[in-house]
């Protein structure tokens, strides 16, 4: 059996949990809080990171920054995980969706502006697969209508857009280290990225349940109080650490992750030059992390057929999200704006094979193998 994922481990991670756990520091915010922190500001240059315990806690706080309000509206995609838009239904707003691009399953930027009210408060990109939304068009659209923009870059750690990391183009970001992710902490885990230094410190006080203990524990001040709302987004010791042991090895990971994504594409181009498959797009603005490989196939019916085939030659393949805005919350929630082109039809072509850090050249043979005879099988009568 080859499985969708295996969260990836590179060896320093034992003794660095280990560590955390023999140190006097584990409620968070400790060394390991702190190496990884720095760690994200050097390597992308941003204002300020703070770990959280989940991506979903950190579009919860960025959700809290910019003051979303009962009544507001926040565009984004329907094709995205349900946190993407609970962030902000949570503090009371409405979620306008827009149509995605067939090419790069990202919100097709062309729709953002019609899709802008008087109550529109945020854009929120999502980079799917790692591959970045046109955020030079965004940007634009959201400096001229006084609007923030929330990357969701959940799957694109160390993916860029125009030579600039993906999470360092909006106002703040959110990246994701839950175990399918490139980089794990050991199950969840979070990131809040912030660019606009006007809410770095206001994000400590959110952080810290609403407190100013962050500034208490600098020495900034002789006793902390509550002076904001907040909640405990604050993650475990022992989550830094396992996740530091992960960005000790960034490289060789994307590295690797790199080779099995442009094996997948050589070895599968045959069946796309025979029309039987689409495969990713990067454009040629971007570079993607190869966060995942998809192929999309004729339709449903086909797509269900691919996924039982190669399930049943031991290879663990799986669809992705079925569009919020189909989804009975979803409706109650929020509103598509404009027709649904291709949300639902390509979403319902897509199958994600299995790609993780560790996979051996056998199994990545093997996957395409059975690729190929899953497709040839369930395509044969649709052609």
């Amino acid at each position: 059996m080859i499985p969708f994922n295996k969260p990836p481990y590179t060896g320093n991670e034992d003794d660095y949990v280990l560590a955390a756990m023999r140190s006097d520091k584990m409620s968070g915010d400790g060394e390991f809080s702190r190496r990884c922190q720095q760690w994200f500001e050097k390597r992308f240059n941003c204002q300020k990171t703070l770990l959280t315990p989940s991506c979903t806690q950190a579009l919860e706080m960025a959700a809290l920054l910019i003051d979303i309000r009962p009544g507001d509206e926040v565009i984004m995609p329907s094709y995205t995980f349900v946190s993407t838009a609970n962030a902000f239904v949570l503090r009371g707003a409405n979620i306008v969706f827009v149509d995605i691009r067939k090419d790069t399953m990202n919100m097709d930027e062309k729709l953002v502006e019609a899709a802008i009210t008087d109550k529109t408060k945020a854009i929120v990109p999502v980079h799917y697969a790692g591959v970045s939304c046109d955020m030079d068009v965004i940007m634009d659209i959201a400096e001229r209508h006084n609007l923030y923009v929330i990357e969701d870059a959940a799957q694109g750690m160390m993916s860029t857009y125009k030579g600039r990391p993906l999470g360092t183009i909006g106002h703040m970001a959110a990246f994701s280290f839950h175990e399918t992710k490139n980089y794990t902490s050991g199950g969840e885990g979070g990131l809040l990225l912030i660019n606009d230094p006007s809410f770095i410190e206001r994000a400590e006080v959110i952080r810290e349940k609403g407190t100013n203990r962050s500034q208490f524990f600098r020495g900034m001040i002789d006793k902390y109080t509550w002076v904001d709302v907040g909640s405990s987004y604050l993650p475990g010791e022992l989550q830094a650490a396992y996740l530091f042991g992960q960005l000790e090895k960034a490289d060789v990971i994307n590295e690797a992750r790199q080779s099995i994504w442009q094996r997948y594409y050589t070895g599968l181009t045959a069946l796309c030059e025979e029309n039987l498959i689409e495969m990713p797009i990067v454009p040629t603005d971007c570079v993607a992390n190869a966060h995942m490989f998809y192929i999309k196939v004729k339709d449903i019916d086909c797509r269900t057929q691919v996924i039982d085939l190669l399930k049943k030659q031991g290879v663990g393949a799986v669809f992705h999200y079925i569009p919020l805005h189909s989804a009975p919350a979803g409706k109650d929630l929020g509103r598509f704006h404009g027709s649904d082109r291709h949300t639902t039809n390509e979403s319902e072509r897509l199958v994600r094979l299995p790609i993780w850090f560790g996979m051996s050249d056998k199994e990545v043979s093997c996957v395409i193998d059975c690729v190929k005879n899953a497709v040839f099988e369930s395509c044969r009568d649709t052609k």
